[in-house]
């Protein structure tokens, strides 16, 4: 089954990049919100693993190319207006968020500040190197 661009995401309203929403497809997890343009997800679809594309790097992010979490897509959605995209995933390796922790959601807003919420699950120097 071929798509025509009706059956996706209207990458033109974003100026080329849509918002992508990472979710734990087996817990319903929020576990990363990043960023996807019409070649990031034109490759996600074909081999069904997550890639988005970095804003700070100018390229395309594959996933756990680096650390080993890679994001195998379970289902992938896109919302009513086609500008925000939902991949439902199983995360391979413990952790989504580049500082270590399962989710990138890891801190909440209390009346007191940002707290802590999450565990960290792995180092990030050790994995990156020295993180900037």
């Amino acid at each position: 089954m071929s798509q025509t661009p009706e059956d996706g995401p209207d990458f033109a309203k974003g100026g080329g990049l849509l918002p992508a929403i990472a979710q734990d497809a087996d817990t319903g997890e929020v576990l990363m919100m990043a960023y996807m343009n019409a070649e990031s997800y034109a490759e996600t679809l074909a081999t069904g693993q997550a890639v988005y594309y970095s804003r700070s790097r100018k390229k395309l992010w594959r996933k756990g190319e680096q650390s080993g979490n890679v994001q195998e897509v379970r289902g992938l959605y896109v919302d009513c207006d086609r500008d925000t995209i939902l991949l439902k995933v199983r995360q391979i390796g413990d952790a989504a968020c580049h500082e270590g922790y399962r989710s990138c959601f890891f801190r909440q807003v209390t009346p007191e500040g940002l707290k802590i919420v999450g565990q960290r699950v792995f180092d990030p120097d050790q994995v990156y190197g020295k993180n900037d």
